[in-house]
């Protein structure tokens, strides 16, 4: 049996050897064309030599060659030529595989996937959509570890209203642009090693002044004092985790969220608004017309995807949509633009609304700024969710799932896709473990792509 299964082991190796060899013909891997460029510059180096020392060196080539071909053939070239031609072919896939091998060494010690099914993946990556995601929280981040499986073009558009935890002390203390969400952006789509991921959001546990506080938030703030902007921190910290894509502030401002609620009380503060008690009616920001950076209009100018969501409908999602340069240039794109509604409403924020009252709520907030139309009139919600510990656990914190009529939004002209999207992860409270109903990376980006490429195939 022993024996037999290591037989099959060799020969499934010999299979994935010979399939790997096969891949490194296909098309786009930016391979062949230099190694055989690389031989012809070897030969070229040969020629020059050659004529260099008055050609010499090439009769005496030629002599050789010719000597040992009528050697050859006078063995019988019917059985030479074919070894001869087998035994280099041998040497050069030998060659090549060797030298293959030892540059993935080099490059990724640790990993142990094939170079050739790296650089396909990559490929793959290249080729992906352009897709602008804008958000914040940790809606967003989820949105981004899930799409950097399809695509390696993405934009991470992310608001800076921030004002709690250590984002909170970080911009009052030093004055710096709240890094926490940009923190966790740039975490999902790190292609890093993990440990270093791990270490960007590392969160102190005690320590006078460091309780609290992330190592990545620390990180920014002090790149941001460093290089005197939070856009050049985020470039340099891009390239310290390896981003795959870019993340980028929605707006360069130091950005104060207030908002007017139903009683006509007026709260100032994201971390305010969030446990408002009142339904909201306005959301509004000092100053009030922050300006976009040019890197974010550029990537919503040459998107295939604009997507706005999941995410806290008032204090992640909203506050981007006070910036006018991008709700114009969200409106001037031709890109299908798809809204992204929670799994659950939040209890001082979305108490009681639908997927039509979040809706109403971003087409309120499009108003304030003159625009009559719609920009995102494509919804993505959660299928119903089945009963159980957690969504129990919802409810009596006073929260609730957020209910799609798909035929009342359709007659409204929305496009209506439902997706099984949640995902249960574990949090402790006491000696009760209880779990959160969030998004999952995979399904909700497949529940994306599914929508994306339907468009591209209706556009056909």
């Amino acid at each position: 049996m022993r024996q037999r299964a290591g037989e099959n082991s060799r020969r499934d190796d010999l299979v994935n050897r010979s399939r790997r060899a096969v891949q490194w013909l296909q098309p786009g891997l930016v391979v062949k064309r230099w190694v055989l460029t690389s031989a012809f510059g070897l030969v070229l180096a040969l020629l020059g030599a050659a004529i260099w020392a008055d050609l010499k060196p090439i009769y005496w080539t030629i002599t050789t060659i010719e000597t040992l071909l009528r050697s050859l053939a006078g063995v019988g070239k019917g059985f030479t030529g074919p070894l001869v031609l087998l035994a280099g072919g041998g040497l050069i896939l030998l060659g090549q595989s060797r030298s293959f091998r030892s540059i993935q060494k080099a490059l990724a010690p640790q990993r142990e996937t094939a170079l050739v099914d790296a650089l396909m993946a990559q490929r793959r990556l290249n080729r992906g959509a352009n897709i602008v995601a804008i958000g914040g929280g940790t809606g967003l981040s989820t949105l981004l570890s899930g799409l950097k499986r399809y695509s390696g073009n993405l934009t991470a558009i992310v608001t800076v209203a921030d004002d709690g935890g250590s984002s909170g002390v970080l911009r009052r203390e030093l004055g710096v642009q709240p890094p926490g969400d940009i923190r966790n952006c740039l975490a999902a789509l790190a292609r890093e090693e993990p440990l270093l991921t791990k270490l960007f959001q590392y969160r102190f546990t005690a320590g006078s002044g460091l309780e609290g506080h992330s190592f990545g938030n620390l990180f920014i703030s002090a790149l941001t004092a460093i290089t005197g902007s939070l856009e050049t921190a985020i470039t340099a910290s891009s390239k310290v985790l390896a981003v795959q894509g870019q993340v980028v502030p929605a707006t360069s401002a130091d950005v104060r969220l207030w908002a007017e609620l139903e009683d006509g009380r007026r709260l100032e503060g994201e971390s305010n608004i969030g446990h408002a008690d009142s339904p909201i009616v306005r959301l509004g920001c000092i100053p009030a017309r922050p300006a976009a950076l040019p890197r974010a209009l550029e990537a919503i100018a040459n998107a295939d995807l604009i997507v706005l969501g999941p995410g806290s409908l008032y204090t992640s999602l909203l506050p981007n949509l006070l910036v006018p340069q991008l709700v114009e240039a969200i409106g001037r794109s031709s890109a299908p633009r798809l809204y992204i509604c929670n799994l659950m409403t939040q209890p001082g924020e979305t108490d009681g609304l639908d997927v039509s009252g979040h809706l109403r709520a971003i087409e309120a907030q499009l108003a304030t700024h003159g625009v009559q139309r719609r920009l995102f009139d494509a919804v993505l919600a959660q299928d119903q969710l089945s009963r159980g510990p957690e969504l129990d656990y919802y409810l009596a914190k006073g929260a609730e799932p957020v209910r799609c009529n798909v035929a009342a939004l359709k007659a409204q002209g929305y496009q209506v896709m439902l997706a099984s999207m949640q995902g249960n992860s574990q949090r402790s409270e006491g000696r009760a473990s209880k779990g959160t109903l969030r998004h999952e990376p995979r399904n909700l980006a497949l529940a994306v792509m599914r929508y994306y490429r339907s468009t591209k195939r209706g556009s056909q």
